[in-house]
């Protein structure tokens, strides 16, 4: 049964990131095993740099786990990939269930209720659409209406059979496809989380190329929350509109600038609407949803950016788990009401509405 966005906490999606600005501290004893410069690793994984952080003195060697536990689960997950659990279920569609690992099978959980409570807002078998488009590969191009029109019918999360009891999946028609990119690497983030902290890790940064996860205080400003930046739609990565403290918090932004494909002059963005087939067309250039869980955050950023501003503010102040900051094409800024007195606007070339 489809619910109301209104009433329950809530693609091929990039999630932009989000800059870090450390202020200069002094620690207590406790904060003295924690490191002023981190241990650090970047690597190059699921076509994003994937930054981790590890502040806790002795812990470096956690980092070489944690990036082999990213890797497993992209394998697992990543659409296209020969021999990955969803590559798997998209071949098999109208044809037979495919049982998914203990991996696997929490995250389709988590997708499959998200498309529910958005009522298909957010739908995870948008993938006959986002292969038609193909924006962020080589071979990007603006599909025919005809094409468009052909593989709308194939977007219905509501076709789609899972078992629980055998944690199974099944596509029932064929040419049915599921895309879990705006959802996939919340979900991973999390995990690493997981990992950190049955390691006894205390304080982290976890960025899979802009889904954030902050873990624990910053250790410059005596475990006291990280000065977090919101980045600018409409710039390079790491320029911010403005910065918020946060704790313990994951940070997902959705924008229109990073991956997009432009034909005769129009810009057409890669976060897709699965009701037209085509880009969402609203006034956001980028939303960043905060969050406990960065699974929740990457799929409501997508959520509440396809909901538009008026109905994406109301979602996001109905639910007591999240806030938001949303940021328009014509540089305005609003803020979710829990954000109203943490929140710092620091780009005059934007404007804070509703301060």
């Amino acid at each position: 049964m489809k619910k109301n966005y209104k009433n329950k906490g809530y693609l091929s999606v990039l999630v932009m990131g989000v800059f870090f600005l450390l202020l200069a501290g002094c620690g207590s004893k406790e904060e003295q095993a924690l490191l002023t410069t981190p241990y650090e690793q970047t690597e190059f994984l699921m076509g994003t740099y994937v930054t981790l952080r590890v502040y806790d003195e002795g812990k470096e060697g956690v980092l070489e786990e944690a990036f082999a536990r990213v890797e497993e689960l992209a394998d697992k997950v990543t659409v296209n990939e020969p021999g990955s659990e969803i590559d798997k279920v998209n071949q098999a569609a109208g044809e037979e269930a495919v049982e998914l690992s203990d991996d696997v099978y929490p995250l389709i959980e988590t997708a499959a209720e998200y498309s529910e409570v958005s009522n298909g807002g957010f739908d995870y078998t948008v993938g006959p659409i986002t292969d038609l488009w193909r924006i962020g590969f080589d071979d990007a191009r603006k599909p025919d209406q005809s094409e468009i029109d052909a593989m709308l019918p194939l977007v219905d999360y509501s076709k789609v059979e899972l078992d629980a009891e055998n944690q199974s999946i099944f596509l029932t028609q064929p040419g049915m496809a599921l895309d879990l990119g705006a959802i996939a690497k919340g979900y991973i983030a999390d995990e690493i989380k997981v990992l950190f902290e049955e390691a006894e890790v205390t304080t982290a940064i976890i960025d899979l190329g802009g889904n954030v996860v902050v873990l624990g205080g910053s250790p410059t400003r005596q475990g006291e929350a990280w000065n977090i930046g919101i980045q600018d739609p409409m710039s390079e990565r790491g320029e911010t509109v403005g910065k918020t403290k946060q704790k313990d918090r994951s940070i997902v932004t959705s924008g229109i600038y990073e991956r997009y494909l432009e034909v005769d002059g129009e810009i057409y963005h890669h976060l897709m609407n699965p009701e037209t087939g085509y880009p969402f067309d609203n006034e956001i250039a980028g939303v960043s949803i905060i969050s406990e869980r960065s699974i929740d955050g990457d799929a409501l950023s997508t959520v509440v950016f396809g909901l538009g501003l008026e109905d994406g503010l109301e979602y996001v102040n109905n639910r007591e788990d999240i806030e938001a900051v949303f940021i328009t094409k014509d540089k305005e800024v609003y803020t979710s009401e829990g954000l109203m007195d943490n929140f710092e606007l620091t780009n005059e070339d934007y404007t804070w509405m509703n301060k």
